[in-house]
C-alpha cells in the first residue's frame, strides 16, 4: 500500500485509497503538472505483472467519452504503474445497493452507453474480459451520468494470466479472485476454455446480457460462483420476473430489451450481435433522459391507484400504472422514489417511478 502524501514519479500525489480491483490497488491521486485528479493503478503484491505495459498501451488507444481514458504508464523500482481519468461516483455494483435494480427507460440508457463504449474499444482490437457492473463507473447520483468503462489496462489482452486460470482445464476451477467476480457475467466459451484458445469480442456481447439482466432484475441470470458455473453449462437460467411486464406503460420498452439481452446470451457467439449492433438498434429504442430526482411518498388517493411524493422542491403528482417493479409505494413506510418529473396541473407528473431502498 502507498502512504497518503507520497509522491509518485514526481508528479502524482496519493490522496487516499479509493479501493481495490480484482488484480490492483486504486488510489486517487493529483497530478501536479495538469492539476487534476487521476486514478492511479498498481498490481497487488504477487499478481503478474507481464504484459501489464503492453495492456496499457493498447487501452490507451481507445478514444471513448463512454471508456475511462489511460492517461500515463510507468515503472519504478520494478513496479508498474497505471494513470487513468478519474470518475467522480461509484460504480453500478454499489448503485445497485439502494436501486435494487433499474427501470427499463434508465437500463436503455446505461445499454446503449455501455455498447457504444464496447464498439469503441472492439474498433481497435480491445477485448475487455471482465465487464461487470463493478468496473463500469458512474455519477450523477440516480441520473446515472457520465458512465465510463473502467480497467481495460488491466483485463484487456492479459493473455498470459487468463492461459495460467485456464491450466485446470476450465476456469471455474481458479482460486483467482479475479475470476470469481467475473463468473457470474463470464461467457460459455471463456468460462471453460483451455488454454490458448482464442478468445473473440463476443465474450464481451455476453457479459454485457449478463450484466443488463441482472440490471433489470436485480437478479444474477445463472448466480453466482460455482453455481453460475453450473447453471451455465446446464442452461439453467433465472427466468424473467412477471413484473418487468405487469404495466402498460413500461412493457413496450421492457420487451424490447429482454429480446437485446436474449441475444446477447446467445449460445453461439456467432449467434451473439456486435457492440455496434447493439448500439444502433439502441438507437431506435424510445427511452427517457430526462433528469432524475428522489422524493417521498407523502400520501395516496383514489384507492390507492395514485398519490404525491415530495421532491427537493415540489411535490409531485404519480400514478402506480408508472411504477417499475414488484412493490408499491406507501407513505406509512416514507418510501422513497426516483423518478423523472413532467408538466402537469396542479402538480407536475412523476415517470417513471423507480421504488428505492430506504437508507438512500
Amino acid at each position: 500500500m502507498i502512504k497518503i502524501g507520497t509522491l509518485i514519479a514526481q508528479r502524482y500525489e496519493v490522496i487516499k485509497h479509493a479501493g481495490n480491483g480484482g488484480m490492483q490497488y486504486v488510489y486517487r491521486a493529483r497530478d501536479t503538472l495538469l492539476d487534476i485528479d487521476v486514478a492511479l493503478k498498481t498490481p497487488q503484491p504477487g499478481q503478474q505483472t507481464k504484459g501489464f505495459k503492453l495492456s496499457a498501451q493498447i487501452a490507451a488507444r481507445i478514444n471513448h467519452h463512454d471508456v475511462a481514458k489511460t492517461l500515463d504508464y510507468f515503472q519504478i523500482d520494478g513496479i508498474d504503474y497505471l494513470v487513468e481519468e478519474f470518475i467522480e461516483g461509484e460504480n453500478l455494483e454499489q448503485k445497485l445497493a439502494y436501486f435494487q435494480f433499474l427501470d427499463p427507460h434508465l437500463a436503455a440508457r446505461v445499454l446503449h452507453h455501455l455498447a457504444k463504449g464496447l464498439a469503441a474499444s472492439h474498433r481497435v482490437g480491445v477485448i475487455h474480459r471482465d465487464l461487470k457492473p463493478s468496473n463500469v463507473m458512474v455519477s450523477g447520483g440516480v441520473n446515472l451520468h457520465h458512465l465510463k468503462i473502467t480497467d481495460f489496462g488491466i483485463a484487456t489482452l492479459t493473455k498470459e494470466f487468463f492461459d495460467d486460470a485456464a491450466q485446470a482445464g476450465d476456469l471455474t476451477k481458479s482460486n483467482s479472485g479475479t475470476i470469481k467476480g467475473a463468473i457470474p457475467y463470464m461467457a460459455p466459451e471463456m468460462m471453460f476454455r483451455k488454454a490458448g484458445e482464442k478468445i473473440t469480442e463476443a465474450t464481451d456481447i455476453w457479459s454485457l446480457g449478463a450484466m443488463m439482466f441482472r440490471l433489470l432484475t436485480g437478479e444474477y441470470p445463472f448466480g453466482v460462483f460455482l453455481d453460475a458455473a453450473v447453471n451455465v453449462k446446464t442452461k439453467n437460467r433465472v427466468p424473467w420476473p412477471g413484473f418487468m411486464t405487469s404495466n402498460r406503460q413500461l412493457t413496450p420498452l421492457a420487451l424490447q430489451l429482454q429480446a437485446l439481452v436474449e441475444k446477447c446470451l446467445s449460445y453461439n457467439p456467432n449467434d451473439r450481435p456486435t457492440a455496434s449492433e447493439i448500439s444502433k438498434q439502441c438507437q431506435d429504442l424510445c427511452y427517457l433522459s430526462v433528469e432524475r430526482e428522489i422524493g417521498t411518498v407523502q400520501n395516496l388517493i383514489q384507492n390507492n391507484y395514485s398519490g404525491f411524493a415530495q421532491g427537493p422542491t415540489e411535490k409531485v403528482f404519480f400514478s402506480m400504472d408508472s411504477v417499475y417493479g414488484p412493490n408499491r409505494p406507501n407513505p406509512t413506510s416514507h418510501n422513497k422514489i426516483c423518478y423523472s418529473s413532467f408538466a402537469g396541473h396542479p402538480k407536475r407528473r412523476a415517470h417513471p417511478i423507480l421504488l428505492l431502498r430506504q437508507d438512500v
